[in-house]
């Protein structure tokens, strides 16, 4: 259990798709979810399907360990795109919402004017 725990900090702190998907999941990061899944996803689609070819030539059988974690990096990414989508759907109706509760509406009262105000332009 303490070596799948260090297994799992270590990909997730210098794993490149890791860290992408990180900062993606960031609310600076949401709108960069489609961007990245249209370049990625059929770039890791072209590296499965290349190191399976390298695989069918006569390459090593070790490579069907990078052509899973070449697939499973394309569901990530896959997955990611709609989700960063409503990530980001609900991160500006929050915004929104806060917006809204903490507007205010000046009743004429201008701050360091002395208590003074200029109400339809009256002074």
């Amino acid at each position: 259990m303490n070596l799948s725990t260090r297994v799992r900090w270590f990909l997730r702190c210098y794993a490149p798709s890791n860290i992408a998907l990180d900062a993606i999941r960031t609310r600076r990061g949401h709108k960069w979810g489609i961007p990245a899944a249209l370049v990625l996803v059929p770039t890791y689609l072209f590296a499965a399907s290349f190191t399976s070819a390298l695989i069918a030539r006569g390459s090593p059988g070790w490579l069907n360990i990078v052509v899973l974690v070449l697939i499973w990096n394309t569901l990530k990414f896959a997955v990611m795109a709609p989700v960063s989508v409503c990530l980001l759907l609900r991160a500006q109706l929050a915004e929104r919402s806060l917006r809204r509760r903490y507007q205010f509406v000046t009743m004429g009262y201008a701050s360091g004017r002395g208590g003074h105000s200029s109400v339809g332009g009256i002074p």
